[in-house]
């Protein structure tokens, strides 16, 4: 009799215990199976990967397409699987207005003819400008995007599976399995117990290989990081070899109307006693830009900023990162000074310089 009392107060000690922790799962108190600290390090690992993942393609996405229109029909076009049509970038729309213009303006003028040139450099830099969007897209915007939609999501779904109520909380099968003594037999609470653990334990190994993956998708984002700054260093690389032709080409044209501006009127006859007497033509050039002398307003100081090698005797070659004197005269072409350094003087281009105060 003694022994059935004692049996039945602990019982009931247990049921009523069971009954506190029932409670408190399901008002959300009580505490959930503790994962092992590797797999709470993969976590917080994956979590930041996804984070920073994200906030990365984003802004990848506003650097190689700024017109937040353009970027929703893009999207929208990939989600219809639907190929995007083809955009001119802003670049050769410049070039096409500046090609355009030059036929209005006549293509033999000044004007018409170096607006030409810059058109055409424009439309240059448009393909490559192009290349670029295609090149970046394909090795690092889209490995990024597939992450994104494709591992993470696998992820999250695994882990929504073991965040489970039933899957989580170990205690949870614990109260099914001690409550059991008053309803089953105890062989069928401990076979209920061991499914539940046998889940998940399952399901936490399955999300552990998961987020162990995340160091491949590392390496796999290094690599396209690596062909993303080859793809941005290529892009620039070109576009300044293109500018810099450019502004040798500008700065050769308008050599034969810079020298004009020091040589004989074109119209004028040639007198023949001097023309007998008198040196050849680049030596005339040479010796009246040496006549030339500072007018009264002063020089200037300018800092070239690009190699300029002479085209004539009358120009004077620069140095990147050099400082020289310059100043103008009467009757020179504004894109063009006289230069100074030491006993050296001659014709400048204005686009090589920057003009100190």
């Amino acid at each position: 009799m003694d022994f059935s009392v004692k049996k039945l107060a602990s019982d009931a000690g247990v049921f009523f215990s069971r009954a506190v922790q029932f409670t408190q799962e399901n008002l959300g108190q009580a505490e959930k199976t503790e994962l092992d600290a590797h797999f709470e390090n993969l976590l917080a690992r994956a979590d930041c990967t996804k984070n920073w993942t994200e906030k990365i393609f984003r802004q990848t996405e506003y650097l190689l397409q700024p017109n937040p229109s353009a970027r929703i029909e893009e999207f929208l076009y990939e989600k219809l699987d639907r190929k995007v049509p083809s955009r001119p970038t802003n670049a050769e729309l410049l070039g096409q207005y500046m090609l355009e213009a030059a036929k209005d303006f006549g293509p033999g003028t000044p004007y018409g003819s170096t607006l030409i040139k810059v058109g055409e450099c424009q439309q240059r830099l448009g393909g490559a400008e192009r290349e670029f969007l295609q090149t970046s897209a394909i090795s690092f915007l889209t490995p990024l995007r597939n992450f994104l939609e494709g591992d993470w999501r696998t992820i999250s779904r695994e882990r929504a599976l073991l965040n489970e109520p039933d899957m989580i909380h170990t205690h949870s099968a614990q109260t099914r399995f001690l409550s059991s003594h008053f309803a089953l037999s105890l062989s069928q609470a401990e076979h209920e117990l061991r499914v539940a653990q046998t889940e998940f334990d399952r399901q936490a190994e399955v999300t552990r290989l998961l987020l162990e993956g995340i160091s491949s998708t590392h390496v796999n984002h290094l690599r396209c990081l690596h062909e993303f700054v080859e793809a941005q260093t290529a892009y620039y690389n070109q576009c300044h070899r293109v500018m810099q032709d450019l502004q040798k080409e500008l700065g050769s044209s308008h050599a034969d109307a810079f020298s004009s501006s020091f040589g004989r009127n074109p119209g004028s006859s040639p007198d023949p006693v001097a023309s007998a007497s008198s040196p050849t033509a680049s030596e005339t050039d040479v010796l009246q830009i040496e006549e030339v002398q500072p007018p009264a307003s002063g020089t200037r100081k300018a800092k070239v900023l690009y190699d300029y090698d002479a085209a004539d005797t009358s120009e004077m070659s620069l140095l990147a990162d050099e400082l020289i004197t310059v100043y103008t005269v009467p009757g020179m072409d504004s894109d063009w000074l006289v230069g100074e350094r030491g006993n050296q003087k001659g014709k400048v281009p204005v686009t090589y310089l920057e003009l100190l105060s």
